[in-house]
């Protein structure tokens, strides 16, 4: 039997000994830095980061697994360090002077990013718009979720130039001339991960702080993959939802995850990403199903318990939810509300 990698190994220890044991803590009061600092030593903030810059370039599979694991020890802690790994990747696929600058940091945990470009998808309407001024970039407009304030250093942002591009680059992740963070939302699930709305009025970064420019259609089509996609996430929440069930009640939902989840994990490594969409697009709704049932079964086993805020139970249900809309697109959304129109038919 091959061992398990051993970021798998630290991401097991960290969930039994750290994440799992505060989590409905955590849910109320919000993520700690030291749970985040316990993420960088480990070294999974690097674990598809590049090996020369201090990364473990890990496989798929073992990003996934750790993902799985993460989340379904502590959503809220999993939702902000996932943030982190898209601008590693950002930066590993670039040539500009921001690679050499923030790759390392980023690979090794010095820094930790947030992600402030899913507004992209939300085409043809463009609420971050970029402009030419001074030599650097102009930013305009209203970036409605950014997870992760207070306790993020940079953030990569992302707009729509004039002539149809995608343009993102890397800034600090705080108040300055023309970026202004609201309060912190009160979310029905995941408030911990301190996420906040932005308005960019006039922010203004260097060119140097660009990392990618590519027109818009070619930045959605490298996109469409990822939102089509099963997220391990929800195996994960899924997981832990089925160890508050006894057994008789958790084999044949045990069955239907396993099963979902070694299809579209098979799709995930097909080498061609663009291919069998619709499959993966309907695998990852299946997931949702699957990860519904779990987490409500938990809810009715656990009573009147499970309507205190402070109930395992309550924590996943919720967390559920929230899963089901994060990285939504109207794709994503027709597929899952058709599923659910079928259910009553």
């Amino acid at each position: 039997m091959t061992p398990p990698h051993p970021l798998v190994t630290r991401a097991r220890r960290l969930a039994d000994e750290l994440l799992a044991p505060h989590a409905e803590r955590v849910d109320q009061e919000g993520v700690p830095v030291s749970h985040l600092a316990a993420i960088r030593d480990s070294g999974l903030l690097g674990v598809n980061a590049p090996e020369e810059y201090g990364g473990s370039a890990a496989p798929a599979a073992v990003v996934r697994e750790t993902a799985e694991i993460l989340a379904g020890a502590c959503c809220s802690t999993w939702f902000v360090q996932t943030q982190h790994h898209t601008p590693v990747l950002t930066l590993a696929r670039s040539e500009g002077p921001a690679r050499e600058r923030l790759l390392g940091s980023l690979a090794r945990g010095e820094l930790l990013s947030g992600v402030a470009y899913a507004h992209l998808r939300a085409h043809p309407r463009l609420p971050v718009r970029v402009t030419r001024e001074r030599g650097g970039r102009r930013f305009d407009g209203t970036v409605p979720w950014y997870t992760g304030w207070g306790l993020n250093d940079v953030m990569l942002l992302a707009g729509v130039t004039d002539s149809g591009e995608a343009l993102f680059a890397f800034t600090e992740a705080r108040e300055q001339p023309g970026l202004r963070a609201s309060e912190p939302l009160r979310l029905a699930a995941l408030t911990a991960a301190r996420t906040v709305s932005l308005e960019l009025d006039g922010l203004w970064l260097p060119e140097e702080a660009v990392v990618l420019r590519t027109p818009y259609e070619r930045w959605a089509a490298a996109d469409r993959p990822k939102t089509v996609a099963a997220n391990p996430a929800v195996f994960g929440v899924t997981e832990t939802a089925l160890t508050l069930l006894d057994e008789g009640t958790a084999a044949p939902l045990r069955h239907r995850l396993d099963e979902v989840r070694r299809r579209a994990y098979a799709l995930a490594d097909h080498p061609v990403p663009h291919e069998h969409l619709e499959e993966k697009l309907a695998l990852r709704t299946a997931a949702y199903e699957v990860l519904r049932a779990a987490t409500t079964a938990a809810v009715v086993a656990g009573g009147g318990r499970s309507m205190l805020l402070t109930n395992r139970a309550q924590r996943l249900a919720r967390e559920a939810l929230f899963l089901m809309v994060q990285g939504q697109t109207s794709p994503s959304r027709t597929a899952h509300l058709a599923a659910l129109a079928a259910l009553g038919g």
